[in-house]
């Protein structure tokens, strides 16, 4: 039996399961999978759903090519997409997905700042959290036309 008071042996070997490296790099690979899954389904989801709620695109060229152009039938804000959500909008799903797999590698930026953190790297610490705000300053600056 082990003494509570001695603090855990943490492994040197980065590649270890118990190693904190290691359990980061098993989280940002999760994260990843999963954004990219899950912003997949939304697409899908919301594929079927526009389909199915007006089947006219199906059988009507014009209505089709009315519904895939530029600025067509898709909310532009996320009030537009909330609002949509509600009322069960195939394209506000789709949109969802979207903007689910745009989040998703700026979610891996986020946490990569915390995993440099913990390994006290400072530099790639405050390089990883420079190219965040960039990249939410780009998202803030892309919405002024």
């Amino acid at each position: 039996m082990s003494d509570p008071r001695v603090a855990p042996v943490v492994p040197d070997d980065p590649n270890h399961p118990d190693h904190p490296v290691y359990r980061i790099e098993v989280l940002i690979s999760t994260l990843l999978r999963v954004g990219v899954a899950v912003s997949l389904g939304l697409v899908v989801i919301g594929t079927v759903v526009t389909f199915v709620r007006h089947p006219i695109y199906v059988t009507s060229h014009v209505q089709l090519v009315r519904l895939t152009q530029p600025g067509a039938a898709f909310p532009h804000s996320w009030r537009g997409v909330l609002d949509q959500l509600v009322r069960l909008r195939g394209q506000a799903i789709v949109t969802l997905g979207l903007l689910l797999l745009i989040a998703t590698p700026v979610m891996r930026v986020a946490v990569s700042i915390f995993a440099f953190r913990a390994q006290r790297d400072r530099t790639y610490t405050a390089i990883t959290t420079l190219v965040l705000c960039l990249l939410l300053l780009s998202f803030v600056l892309g919405r002024i036309e």
